[in-house]
Formats: structure tokens, sequence, C-alpha cells
């Protein structure tokens, strides 16, 4: 055959050829010989040469596709093949490329083994330079092969990576199969991945991540939207993400540039845009990839920047609706983690490495929870860390983590109970911890207490340890913990281990096998810690302190030791109560003190001792006493004993406190107060103690008197004792100039009490009160008291989110509390106007200012620790709606009929004369209309209403011209009322042209136009208008400004001009450059102003500074956006520059001269005044430090502005006017006075020389 093939070759005879090859067998192709037989005698210098290759090359691919040959004797014929192929002229390249492509597209490759050869021949094909015919045209032979690849991407085939492409034609490929993802069945895309992801090692790496990413962020976002008529379902697009991230992580595996060009990728897009950049996928991905030891450090610093980031943008957008109109898609990436972490079942590793990393970030609290759900060693971990935490920054505020720990063992309860070792030994630390932190520590592990007896062993062991120690925080974490035990362990009968907590269930914990919590174990246990806490009532005052203010919360919670707890206090109390009724004082204060060398210590508090007696034996009247049965006669009897006991002691305290004059206790208006003596120290304590048992006492007998009349008289007898020790410390303090002058002393009052006595005071309508209540409302004095104590409990409550007493650190009864007390305050502060209370005057402050004083610390508590209840708490307040449901609270509603009450009250302070102008009521009622602003919607119509009003507040009234406090608060209301609906630059520009109007003109032969807008702008109000103006809204504006202008400049595409950005990038730059406009005529007005030297002048100079670079930063966002484009820039920035260039930059070079002169008068009168030539030298210096920084600003403004003529080819430097001014400026009078002052004075000469000796 082939002595045939070459006869017919030699022949010239093709279509014998063509019959001859066709008619091979397989065995003699396999061989060999006829195939290169073929080649051999076809020579590519002769037209039948080539035509008898081409004719070769097409009956054996159509052989090896056919699938009749053994894979090794196809690999040798296209290793042939491929061998001869670079011989073959461009035109046969071309028609066998051709023809491949023909083949695809028909779809008849059979096992695509010959498509190596099809890589070749395009490989071929691009390094040839012949002209080819394609269409009508011609090519060379590296179009031709785009053309070819260009229709290979149009069809439905799977690409082999082996073909050689250009970086240009790599990148047209991967942008055609990206574009190809949407049209595909959801299980086809890892595949089609894969094979990318393969092709990316030749390039283009970010292309093919950046399309994979946008994908799947298409899916989410359609997902969320479509919801319950999902095209995609959920579980099936999550199945098949988490195999895309798989191939990428195995892809990562191998090629490691490819996840440093992920991280790069989304740092770039976090730039830009946000949303794009760390969707659910992507930082699913993330997470994955954060195994590899080399990534992870640059993973978890990227998504812990942006997670601040985000929520710094969340702030800024939430405090300005102008902000919000720009760009109404907020992105939170927090709730983007968390939905990663709900819908993700594996990388709980990963999630915990960020929790660790995010251990100060709110995050945290949430991760953590959720991914303590997986295996034992991840919950030991996560436990290691947590207590680690809570132990290495016991100096810093731990709540944090002790809330985390509080959740890990309520969702995984056995944690704990497998770790117990490292439990124990946490509680070997607990003496070198902070009180607070033990409570909350203690309080976080209890359940485990309950079913581990080791562990409760061992923490005893620890706490008798402490009680004995030498250091006071050691015996104070003793007494915490023996209170929380006793708390917690009652003496209710058997306890299962499902009764011990209720987050607990009985088939989650093992409880020790000897475990046996039965009535018997349980009391013996309580006793035994009561038995040691009795020792501690010999210890410190702190320490015994600690004992009378949780004895009461053991009572309530395990009431079967009340008769012991009872006794204990009784037997505590004798040790200080004298019987004889006619002795005075009824108690030995002199026991209460020790005394150690020339030191006094309380050693005994007593009156905490007998306000932990009067509330025990409150509640244990009303409550224990009344559920006692028939069957505990005997029981009773005894308890009846203690409990008269302290009733008659506590009624004969009473009658003989009231008789008692202060000379009794050693204590007059001649005594001794200094803190310096050890007298003076005795005495205060003395003092203190008095006038807590008086305030105990008055709890008391208010709470027993049951609206008596005579008990009534006693509460104000005891009060009057109160009040005259108040007076003289207060007298005392204010001779000694201590701070704590004007101060009340820490109340005894609990927080319920307070809400009922003031509701008694000032609500209380009901006639059978009347009479009894008469003795209490006759003395103002103790009108002015209960609100002084209520302010006092706020204002401890908002400080700290608890009280002293009952019940303070219960939130609900707190709320409570609160919503009574501000109801009361409230009626009590609208109702009786200020002016009427004269003699309120006369002695500190009125009724009414503590009234508001205590609405504004409430409505301040209720923003930071009940944000959450805040619809119930206004709905509280409004007695007219009180019975509608919660979901219908509307909270702006609300919070504008609030307001509109507030505002009257202001209203009708203003319309006042000038000597019943109280300012500091002023105030108050200005800072309560900016907090209660706080609640309403932004863009709501009562935002607008209430904006409304307090421009009118504006432009009605005149405020006393001193009084320049009220004038900001209300200019800084205003602003922030304003910006809650738009931007405050329409305001400014108006505030503006009042200032200039009233201060003049820099030019003094210039006449302005008179025109007010505010009255509250007058000659003394103006320039502390200016400071106003510039502090509380230009510079957060421009703060704002610059924010928004970032991320514009990042948002363009290198390759993508402004105007062909998407709409909202138009959007924003249309309206930030309107608001800059707006914002250079506010300039425009100012810098023509003749301000007086000093703060206004300074202010206004560093925001002219910001707002130059804030214009400079605009110009390199519109450089970069002309870089590859030829296209001009905007007609409305053409605008804004003119407007810098005429109206703004010439008046600012002025008004630099106009300061300097100024600052120079002022220097040359300073200088008269023989005042020290170094200190006035420096403050001249210091006041002309922002003119340098202004000019710099400007240079580099009209710099870029350079830069950007030369890109767009519009000469935006015709509307500036170089200044030589701020080069040359010499005047000629003045330089003459300097130089005759220096021959006057030559020794002052020296100090330049100093100065330069200095630098040197």
């Amino acid at each position: 055959m082939a002595q045939r093939i070459l006869q017919l070759a030699a022949q010239q005879n093709p279509d014998g050829l063509r019959e001859a090859l066709q008619g091979l067998s397989e065995a003699e192709v396999c061989g060999g010989g006829g195939a290169d037989t073929a080649l051999s005698c076809s020579p590519c210098s002769q037209q039948s040469g080539v035509l008898r290759r081409l004719q070769v090359y097409k009956h054996c691919v159509a052989l090896v596709e056919s699938g009749d040959l053994h894979v090794g004797k196809a690999s040798e014929i296209i290793g042939l093949l491929m061998l001869e192929a670079r011989q073959l002229p461009g035109h046969a390249l071309a028609e066998l490329a051709t023809l491949f492509v023909e083949v695809i597209k028909g779809g008849s490759l059979s096992n695509g083994k010959s498509l190596e050869l099809f890589s070749t021949v395009l490989t071929a094909l691009s390094n040839s330079k012949e002209s080819l015919a394609y269409g009508k045209g011609e090519l060379n032979g590296e179009e031709f092969k785009k053309q070819l690849i260009n229709t290979l991407c149009s069809i439905c085939f799977k690409i082999n990576r082996d073909i050689p492409l250009s970086g240009e034609e790599l990148q047209f490929v991967v942008e055609k199969v990206l574009r190809m993802f949407s049209r595909l069945d959801l299980q086809e895309i890892p595949p089609l991945v894969y094979q990318l992801l393969l092709l990316s090692a030749k390039g283009s790496k970010k292309t093919v991540l950046e399309g994979i990413i946008s994908f799947f962020n298409q899916l989410d976002k359609r997902q969320k939207e479509e919801q319950r008529v999902a095209t995609v379902p959920l579980d099936q697009l999550r199945h098949v993400e988490g195999t895309v991230i798989l191939h990428i992580v195995s892809a990562i595996n191998l090629d490691q540039d490819i996840g440093e060009e992920l991280i790069k990728h989304l740092k770039t897009e976090q730039q830009k845009d946000p949303g794009k950049a760390l969707c659910p996928f992507s930082v699913a991905l993330l997470l994955s990839i954060a195994v590899k030891h080399r990534l992870q450090e640059q993973i978890f610093d990227f998504l812990k920047t942006s997670i601040t980031r985000s929520c710094k943008d969340l702030q800024f957008l939430e405090a300005s609706k102008f902000l919000q109109d720009l760009c109404p898609q907020q992105y939170d990436v927090t709730a983007v983690i968390l939905e990663v972490v709900k819908n993700s079942g594996l990388w709980k590793w990963e999630f915990f490495s960020l929790a660790r990393v995010l251990w100060d970030h709110k995050i945290a609290a949430d991760l953590l929870p959720a991914v303590n759900s997986v295996h034992e060693p991840i919950r030991s971990d996560i436990l290691e860390q947590v207590l680690n935490r809570v132990l290495m920054k016991a100096a810093s505020p731990v709540s944090h983590f002790i809330e985390l720990l509080s959740n890990i063992v309520v969702s995984a309860p056995l944690v704990l109970q497998n770790s117990s070792s490292r439990v124990t030994e946490t509680f070997d630390n607990l003496s070198f911890l902070p009180i607070d932190t033990v409570q909350g520590l203690l309080r976080a592990v209890q359940p485990l207490l309950k079913v581990s007896m080791s562990v409760r062993d061992s923490l005893i062991l620890v706490l008798q340890k402490a009680i004995f120690s030498r250091q006071l925080d050691a015996r104070k974490a003793a007494v915490a913990g023996f209170l929380l035990l006793l708390r917690n362990f009652k003496i209710l009968g058997s306890l299962t281990s499902s009764q011990c907590s209720q987050a607990i269930g009985a088939t989650q914990v093992q409880a020790d096998v000897h475990a046996c919590y039965n009535s018997a174990a349980n009391e013996a246990f309580c006793l035994e810690i009561l038995g040691s806490l009795r020792r501690c009532l010999s210890q410190q005052a702190d320490v015994r302190l600690m004992l009378y203010e949780g004895f009461y919360d053991v009572l309530r919670r395990n009431s079967q030791l009340a008769s012991s707890i009872m006794e204990t206090l009784l037997s505590q109390i004798k040790q200080y109560y004298l019987p004889q009724p006619d002795l005075l004082p009824p108690l030995k204060l002199e026991g209460c003190i020790m005394a150690q060398g020339d030191q006094i210590f309380l050693q005994e508090p007593l009156a905490h001792l007998l306000c932990c007696i009067q509330h025990c034996l409150a509640w244990y009247k009303s409550t224990v006493h009344l559920c006692k049965g028939a069957d505990e006669e005997e029981e009773e009897e005894e308890d009846v004993g203690f409990e008269q006991n302290f009733e008659e002691m506590l009624e004969s305290v009473t009658r003989r406190m009231i008789k008692s004059e202060l000379e009794d206790f050693e204590l007059d208006k001649s005594a001794d107060f200094s803190p310096s003596s050890g007298v003076g120290v005795k005495n205060n304590i003395y003092a203190i103690q008095v006038m807590g048992i008086c305030e105990v006492l008055i709890e008391y007998n208010f709470s027993t008197g049951n609206f008596s009349k005579n008990r009534f008289e006693d509460v104000l007898g005891l009060f009057t004792c109160y009040n005259k020790l108040s007076e003289i410390l207060k007298e005392k303090a204010g001779k000694n100039k201590s701070t704590l002058g004007n101060k009340i002393a820490r109340s005894f009052l609990s927080m319920g009490f307070v809400s009922t006595l003031l509701t008694a005071l000032f609500r209380d309508n009901a006639q059978s009160h009347e009479e009894s209540l008469a003795v209490l409302r006759s003395s103002t004095e103790f009108l002015r008291y209960a609100v002084s104590v209520a302010l006092q409990k706020v204002q401890q409550l908002e400080e700290t989110g608890q009280t002293d007493g009952p019940d303070g650190q219960n939130p609900e009864k707190m709320f409570q509390n609160l919503c009574k007390i501000t109801r009361v305050l409230l009626w009590r502060y609208t109702s009786i106007p200020t002016a009427v209370e004269e003699s309120g005057k006369k002695k500190g402050k009125s009724i009414s200012l503590l009234c508001l004083e205590g609405l504004l610390r409430i409505f301040n508590t209720m923003q930071q620790l009940y944000a959450a209840r805040i619809p119930q708490f206004l709905q509280a307040l409004d007695i007219t709606d009180g019975d509608a449901e919660e979901a219908d609270i509307n909270v702006t509603e609300k919070a504008a009929f609030q307001i509109r009450q507030f505002q009257r009250c202001l209203v009708n302070q203003l319309s006042s004369g000038e000597d019943d102008f109280n300012s500091k009521e002023t105030q108050l009622l200005i800072t309560i209309l900016s907090t209660l602003s706080k609640l309403l919607d932004p863009g709501s119509q009562q935002v607008i209403h209430r904006n409304s009003a307090s421009s009118n507040i504006l432009f009605c009234f005149l405020f006393p011209a001193e009084d320049l406090s009220c004038c900001k608060g209300l200019l800084t209301l205003l602003f922030s009322l304003h910006v809650l609906y738009k931007s405050p630059v329409s305001l400014l520009r108006e505030l503006a042209q009042d200032i200039h109007a009233c201060l003049g003109d820099i030019d003094q032969d210039i006449e302005i136009e008179s025109r007010s807008h505010f009255a509250i702008v007058n000659v003394k109000t103006a320039a502390p208008t200016v400071c106003v103006s510039q502090n509380c809204a230009q510079n957060k504006k421009l703060l704002l400004y610059k924010w928004l202008i970032d991320p514009c400049c990042a948002k363009l595409p290198p390759t993508t001009c402004l105007l062909t950005a998407s709409n909202q990038t138009q959007a924003l730059e249309k309206g930030v450059i309107l608001q800059l406009g707006t914002l250079l005529t506010v300039f425009h007005e100012l810098v023509q102003t003749a301000l007086p030297a000093g703060s206004c002048v300074d202010s206004l100079l560093r925001s002219l500074s910001k707002t130059y670079a804030i214009l400079t930063s605009l110009i390199k966002h519109y450089i970069q956006a002309c870089r590859s484009t030829s296209n001009t820039v905007p007609g409305r920035l053409e605008k804004l520059v003119k407007l810098s260039g005429s109206h703004l930059t010439p008046q600012c070079y002025s008004f630099i001269t106009y300061v300097q002169v100024s600052e120079s008068l002022s220097f040359a009168e300073e200088k008269k005044k023989k005042k020290k030539e170094d200190e006035t030298a420096a403050k001249v210096l210091r006041d002309t430090k922002p003119i340098p920084n202004l000019i710099f600003a400007i240079e580099q403004y009209e710099k870029f502005l350079i830069h950007l003529s030369k890109k767009s080819k519009v000469n935006l430097m015709q509307y500036m006017k170089l200044s030589t001014s701020r080069d040359f400026r010499i005047n000629a009078s003045m330089l003459d006075s300097v130089l005759q002052d220096t021959t006057e004075q030559p020794d002052e000469n020296q100090e330049p020389q100093k100065k330069r000796r200095r630098k040197k």
C-alpha cells in the first residue's frame, strides 16, 4: 500500500490518493507507514503536496475521533501530525483550523483526542505572517486565530487549556465564558469554574475571581428578593457555592498567587463598593482560605478593617438624611458575616479564629455562641480564650467577656462540666480580681455549681481561704461568692438537675454520682455558709457593707433562711442599740469607728445595717409572714419574736432620733469637719451615719405609716434632723473649698420607694390621703429633697447601670421605676412654672429645675440602657393612650408630642422678661430637645415641623446679649434637627449673611445691606455664632463631603470616565458639587466679614483649609477619571472651579491680610501693656499658624487644577487669579515703624540671635 501511495503522489492524482488513504486498514495506519509515507512524499513547496498533506490530516483526524484506535496508537499518530504541522503554509493551517472549528460546532467530536493537534495548529497559525482570506477581507495569522477563538467562545464547548493564548486573547476567552454563567444550569457551574481556574494559570486570575464572586453575589441578592418564589432552591445554591469554594481553595493550594490576587482584588473592591467585595460568598471563601497560615493574617486584618469601616459608614449614614438620599444602600459587613455563620455548617475553626481577632468587637459575642455548637475541642478552646480574657483584662471592663461566658454556659452546659479543671484554676485567681469581675464570673458559672460537687467544693475552699486573707479585695470576693451560693441553693426540698436551671435540661447535664440535692443537704450547706459569713461581721466596713447589701437578695431568693438571717441581724444591731427609752441618742456611734494611730476609720456601717434590717423586715412581713400555714404555729411564734423586736426597736429609734439634738451626737455648727484632722474625720463619719439612719427611718415610717398624719409628722421630723446636718456639711465643705460642697450625700432610699414617694407627693389626689400628705407638702425643702434623691438615683443608674437598695440590679424593676418617676417629674415641671417658685431661688435650685435635670438624665439613660424599650417608655408617658398595643406604638409621633411640650416651655422662657429669664433652665430645655430629637425618624414630617419651630424661635426671640451659652445651645439644636431631613448648608448661608451684615465688611468703605434672617445674631453673639457654625455644622459637613468623595474616587474604574459612570455615582457627584458650591458662598460671606481676633478667626481659617483640601480631592478624582479618556470635565465642576476662583480665593488672601494687620495691632497693644516679649511672640506665632496651612491648601488646589486642565484640555486656570501678595507683602509704613523701634531699643535685637544659635 505504501508503494501505491508513493506512485499516486508522484502522478499527482489527488482523487486516487484520497481513495487509497481511505482504504488504509487500521493496522496499516497504526504501523505508521501509511501516514508517514504520505507526508514524506508531499512536500509543502508544491501545491499538490500541500493538498495531499491536508488529505492525510483530515483522514487521520477522522480516524482518531472514531474511537477505533488504541489510545497509544492514536497518540503516536497525533504526535506525528503535530511535528509536521509547523511545515504547513498559512492558508493550509487556516483551512485545517477552520475544519476543526466546524467539527466542534457541529458536535462531531466523539472523544476530543485530536484537540491536541488543534492547539498546535493554532500556535503555528498565530506565527504565520501570510495574508489569509477571511470573508471579504484579509487577515494575518494572529488576527485569523482571534476570529477562530471568538467563534469557539460563542458555542458551548469546553476549551482545552493547552491552547496557547496571548494575554488579550485569554482575557477575551475568560470574559466570554463568565458571561455564559447566567445561561447555564446551576449544577453545571462548578465544573466550568474548575476549568476556568485551570485556565487562570496562564493569567487573568483577577478577572476569573471577580467574575465568580460577582455571579454568586447576584444569585444571593436575587434569592433574597424572590424569597418565597425563589427560582433556585436555597439548599441547592448553598451546595453549589460550597463546591465552588472547595475548587478555589484547591486551586490556591496549588497556586498561592491566586490567593494573593483574591485578597488584592477584595481590598480594591472594598474601597470602591463594600457590598460587592464582601458578599456572603466572598466572606465564606475568605474564611475557608484562612486555613492557610500564609494568608490567615492578611485575611483577618482585612475583615477586621472592613468591619470597623462598615460601622463608621453606618454612623455617617444614620446621622444625615442628605447622605441617606445620596447613598440609599446601607451595607453592614457584620450582618453579612453573621449570615455566613447561619448558613454554614462548616468552617467553624475559621469563625472561631475570626472571633478571636474581633474580641473587642460586638460581633464576637454573636459569633462564638454559634461556633460553640461544634465538637468538643473547639468548645474547650473557646472557654480557654474567654477565661484568659477575663483574667488578663481584669483592670479593664470585662462585662463583654463575662456575657460571652454566660451565653456559652447556657448554650452548651457540658462544656463547663467537661472543663471543670480549667474553671477551678480560674477560681484560684478570684482573690486578685476586682469585685465586679468576681460577681459576674460567679454568676456566669453558677449553673455548674449545682451539678458538680467537685467544682462547688473547690469554690468553697477558695472562698474560705480568701475570707481570712490580708487583702481587702480577697475578703470582698469571698463574701460575694458566699452570697451567690446562698441565693442559688434553695432549701425547697429535693432538686433534680433539671430544677437547678431552666436553661439546663436533664438530658444535657450529667450530675456527679454522689450528688445528693435534698432539703437536708442544702440546708446544712447554707447554714455552714452563714456561719462563715457571721465571721465577716467582725471585719472591715467594706466587707460588712457587702454583706448587708446582699442579705436582702438572699432572703428574697431563699426564704427558708429568713430566721437565720434575721437573728444574725438582730444580734448585730443589739451591739449598738441602747434599749433605755429615755436615753439620747438611741445608738452608740462611738462603736462604729476605729482608731489606728492618728487615723480614724469606719468600722461598722451602722446606717447600712439598719437599712438592711428595714428592707428585710418589710419583705418578711409582706411575703413570708402572710404565707405561713396553720401547721407552723410554733415556728411562727419564734418568728414573731424577732419581728416584734425589730419593730419595737425601729419605733424607739424613730422617737428618740426626732427628739435628739445635734449636740447629742457631738455635732453642731461649731464642730470640726476638716478632713485633715482626726476629729474632723470622726465628725464626718458620724454625720454621714446619722443622715443615713434618718433616711432609713424616713422610708420605714412612710412605708408602714399607711398615710397616717402622725407617721408623716415623724417623717418630717426625721428629715429636719437630716437637713440640719446636710446644711452644716455643705457649709463646712464650702469653707474648705471642697468639690463636694454642692453634692448631696449618697442616699439610702431605695429606687422603688423614691418613685412611690414622688407619686404620693405630687400626683396623689385621694381625699383620704390629703390631710396626711399636706404635712409633707408643706415643706418645700422636703419636696426639693425628694426630687434631688430621684435625680441622684437616676444619675447612678446612668453611670453604673444599677442603683443601691432592693432590686437595684433588676432591669425590669428599674425600668418601671423610671417610667413612674418620669411621669411625676414631667407633670410637676409642666404644671408649675419655675417663675412661681420664688422661695426656691433663694436656697439652691428650684424644684422645677431639679425636675428638668432629672428628665434630661432619664431621657439619656433610656437611650443608653433601654434603647429597645423606648416605645414602651414613651407609651407609659402618654396616659391618654395607655391601652395601645406595642406594635401600634409610633416612636416618632410619641417623641414629637413630648418635644412639643418642651418647645412650649422654651418659648415661654424666652418670652419672659430679662429679670425672669433663667439661663440654666433654657440650656436644659435645649439639651432635652436635642436628646429627644434623636428619636425622630429622619425625613419625617415631625422632624420638619420641629426644625421649623426651632427656626421660628431663633427668628422671633432675641436672647439677652450676655447669655452666649443659650445662643450656642439653640444653634446646635437647630443644626442637629436640620441635618435629619436635609443638608444644613442653606441654613449656614443665611447665618453667614446675618453675621456679615452685623459685623460689617473688612473693607470699611463698603456698606453692607441690612438683612436679618435670625434675630439671635447681633453684635455680641455674631462672633460666637461663627464658632458654633464652624464646629457644629461646617466641620461635620466637611467630613461628610470627604467621606463621600473618597469612595467616589475609588468607585471609578480606570477605563471609565465619570460621564459614563453609573447613575448612582453621577447623583453622588452632583450632590457633592452642589453642596460644595453652596458652602463656598457661605465662606464667601464670612471671609469678607470683619471678625474680631480670636477663636472664631482660627476656626474659620481651619475650615477654609479643610474645604480646599476637599476641593483638591475632588480635582484628583477627575484627574483619575480623565487619564484614559479624552472626555472633558462636566460643566458643573467647571462652575464650581469658577466660583472658587472668583468668589473665594481672592477674598481669602484679603482676609489673611486683614487678620495679620489685626494681629499686629494686637501685638502692639500688648507690648504697650509691658507684657513679656517671649509670651507675646509665642501667642502671635500660635495665632498665625493656621495661615500658612491655608495658603498651602490653596496652592495644592491650584497645582492639581493645572494638572486637570492638561488632562481634560479645558483651561480651568482661567478662573483662578494667582496673587503675588502672599509672596511679597511689605508694608512700608510698618517697616519704618519696626526699624525705628529697633534703633530705640538695641537690646531687643539679641533675642533673634539667641534663637538662631539654638537652631544650630
